[in-house]
C-alpha cells in the first residue's frame, strides 16, 4: 500500500469507478490499480465483455452495469465511489446524434456525482485547439465534455492526449496495417502535420499519477510523449523497426477524410467508422502547449519508437492467451490484451489439425518431444532437409544444431531452427522458429487426454510481416496442410496409436 501512503482513509474504503472498463485504456487501467491495492468498480454497458478478462474474480473488483445515457443506471454504479475515471468515447463516426449522446451521458454523470458525493472526476480527452476552424467533430465533442465536467460541483481533472501508442489502440493498429501493407502510400495532406504521439505506459502512468497526486484537482493538462513527430516520421519509424523497406508517400490534397476512411478500411482490418475520425483527427495539429504535468507526475516518458518497437515484439505475445492468465498478471500495456479489437496486433495467420489417438496421454507424448530427433519430423524427411539447407543458405541457423537430449526437451533450448518457448508435460510443446521468413512463426501442440484416447492439436501460427509475409503464407498454404497432415499421421505410427478420427483440419474462428 506504499502506493497510497497520501491518500486518505476514504479513498482505501471507498471504490474507484472505472467507466468504459471494456475499452482500450479502461481494460489496462483496471488491473493496473488492482495492482496497486485499490478496490475497483469496473462497469460496462454489457457487464458479460468483462467475463473473460484475467482479472474478472479479483478480490478488489467488482463488475457492475452502466448505460451512462440512463440515469438510473449512472446512480446505481456512482453510488458509493470515490473518484470517478470518465473514460466514455463515441468512436463511430457513422453513428447519427454521437455529440448529443456523448452531452447526455456527461451530464448525467456530473449530476450524479454531485448527488453522490464523488470527491473527484478524471477525465481522459483529446489535444486539439478548441477553436481551430478545422477541429473535428469528435475532438469538439470531447472538448465540451471537459466543459461540462468544469461546469459541474465536482472537481474534474481533464487530460488532453493525442494518438496513443500502443497495440490494441485504434490509432496504432490503423498505423501498422498501412505500414505493412503499402510500400507505396497515396497519403492526405495531414501526414506532416504536427503531433505528439503517447505511449499508453505513460497514459496510465498518469492516469495513476492523478489519483495520487492532490494538486492535479480542477486542473487541466496536457499530456504527450517527449517527441514532437508527423505521421510521416511515424511511418518511417514503424517501417524501420519492423524491418520493412523505407515507405514512399506522396500527400495529395484531394483524399478527404471521409476518401480516407474508406480507402483505410479497404487496405486494414480497422472499420471505416473507426479511422474516419481518427483520420479527422489528425487534420489540425495535436502538441502539448503546457507540460506542467510533468514536474506534478514525474514520469520517464517513453519515446515512440520505443513504445513501436515493444508493440513489435508479437513472438511472446502469440506464445500466452492474454485471456488465461493469473489475475494479478500484468502484461507490458503495449502488448495485446484480452478483450482488444479483433484486429489488434497485427496480421496473425493461423493453420490447426486435429487428430484423435487411442493411446495415453504419456505415450503421445514422448513421441511429440522426440520431435527433430531420430525420427526426424516425422514424414516428408527430404522436404525438411531442403528447408533447412535453403535456410542455411540465406543465413538462417538451418539444420545444424542438434537437440541435447533423444527424449526430452528444455525450456529456451535451441535445435535446427527451433527455440524451445515452453514446455508443459505432458500436455503443451510450442517451438518458436528461428528460420529466415518474412515474419515469425510458432508451432504449437496441444494434448488433451480423454478416458479412453487422446485429442493431439498442431497449430501453426504465422506473425505476417508485410506483403511478402502474406505472400510466403498464402504461396505455402497448400504445402504446409500437406506437411502437417502427414505429421500427426507420423506421429500416430510411431507411438503405435490406432487413429480414432482424424487428421481433419480445424476452421479459423472468426
Amino acid at each position: 500500500m506504499d502506493a497510497k501512503a497520501n491518500n486518505d482513509t476514504a479513498v482505501e474504503n471507498r471504490p474507484i469507478l472505472i467507466t468504459g472498463a471494456t475499452g482500450y485504456v479502461g481494460g489496462r487501467l483496471v488491473p493496473l490499480l488492482l495492482a496497486k491495492g485499490y478496490r475497483v468498480r469496473a462497469c460496462a454497458r454489457n457487464p458479460q465483455r468483462l467475463e473473460n478478462r484475467p482479472w474478472r474474480d479479483h478480490a478488489n473488483l467488482q463488475i457492475v452495469a452502466m448505460d451512462a445515457l440512463d440515469l438510473a443506471s449512472v446512480e446505481q454504479a456512482v453510488t458509493g465511489c470515490e473518484v470517478i475515471y470518465y473514460l466514455i468515447h463515441s468512436m463511430i463516426a457513422g453513428k447519427q446524434g454521437f455529440a448529443d449522446a456523448d452531452r447526455t451521458a456527461a451530464l448525467n454523470m456530473a449530476a450524479v456525482a454531485s448527488a453522490r458525493k464523488v470527491r473527484r472526476i478524471v477525465y481522459l480527452g483529446g489535444l486539439g485547439d478548441a477553436d481551430h476552424p478545422d477541429l473535428s467533430k469528435h475532438l469538439r465533442s470531447r472538448h465540451e465534455v471537459e466543459a461540462i465536467f468544469k461546469q459541474g460541483a465536482v472537481p474534474v481533472t481533464c487530460l488532453r492526449a493525442a494518438m496513443i501508442l500502443g497495440s490494441g489502440s485504434a490509432s496504432f493498429e490503423m498505423l501498422r496495417y498501412l505500414v505493412d501493407r503499402l510500400p507505396v502510400m497515396i497519403t492526405p495532406r495531414w501526414v506532416s502535420t504536427p503531433c505528439q504521439p503517447i505511449a499508453i505506459k505513460d497514459v496510465l502512468g498518469y492516469l495513476h499519477g492523478c489519483l495520487e497526486s492532490p494538486e492535479t484537482i480542477g486542473e487541466t493538462f496536457d499530456i504527450g510523449g517527449p517527441e514532437v513527430l508527423s505521421y510521416r516520421d511515424l511511418i518511417h519509424a514503424y517501417a524501420d523497426l519492423a524491418g520493412l523497406t523505407r515507405r514512399i508517400i506522396f500527400p495529395v490534397p484531394v483524399l478527404t477524410p471521409r476518401l480516407s476512411s474508406l480507402w483505410i478500411h479497404l487496405v486494414t482490418p480497422v472499420p471505416s467508422i473507426i479511422a474516419r475520425p481518427l483520420a479527422e483527427g489528425l487534420s489540425i495539429p495535436v502538441v502539448c502547449r503546457d507540460n506542467r504535468i510533468r514536474e506534478i507526475v514525474p514520469l520517464v516518458l517513453q519515446p515512440a519508437a520505443e513504445t513501436i518497437r515493444i508493440a513489435l515484439d508479437r513472438q511472446p505475445q502469440a506464445e500466452q492467451d492474454a485471456c488465461d492468465l493469473p489475475p494479478d498478471t500484468l502484461l507490458p500495456p503495449e502488448w495485446t490484451a484480452c478483450g482488444d479489437a479483433d484486429y489488434a496486433g497485427g496480421t496473425t495467420l493461423t493453420m490447426s489439425f486435429r487428430i484423435v489417438l487411442a493411446a495415453d496421454i504419456e505415450t503421445v507424448w514422448q513421441t511429440v518431444e522426440a520431435i527433430g530427433g531420430e525420427q526426424g519430423y516425422y514424414g516428408n524427411r527430404l522436404l525438411w532437409w531442403a528447408r533447412g539447407a535453403l535456410d542455411a543458405f540465406i543465413g538462417g541457423p538451418g539444420l545444424k544444431t542438434r537437440r541435447r537430449h533423444a527424449r526430452h526437451l528444455d525450456a529456451d533450448e535451441h535445435f535446427h531452427f527451433w527455440r524451445v518457448s515452453q514446455v508443459h508435460r505432458p500436455r503443451r510443446l510450442v517451438l518458436e522458429s528461428h528460420m529466415k521468413a518474412p515474419g515469425g512463426a510458432l508451432m504449437v501442440f496441444q494434448l488433451t487426454p480423454r478416458p479412453d484416447h487422446t485429442e493431439l492439436v498442431l497449430q501453426s501460427v504465422f506473425l505476417s510481416r508485410g506483403l511478402l509475409g502474406l505472400g510466403y503464407w498464402y504461396g505455402l498454404y497448400p504445402a504446409h496442410q500437406w506437411v502437417f497432415r502427414d505429421m500427426l499421421k507420423g506421429i500416430a505410427r510411431h507411438c503405435g496409436a490406432p487413429v480414432i478420427s482424424g487428421p481433419d483440419m480445424i476452421p479459423v474462428a472468426h
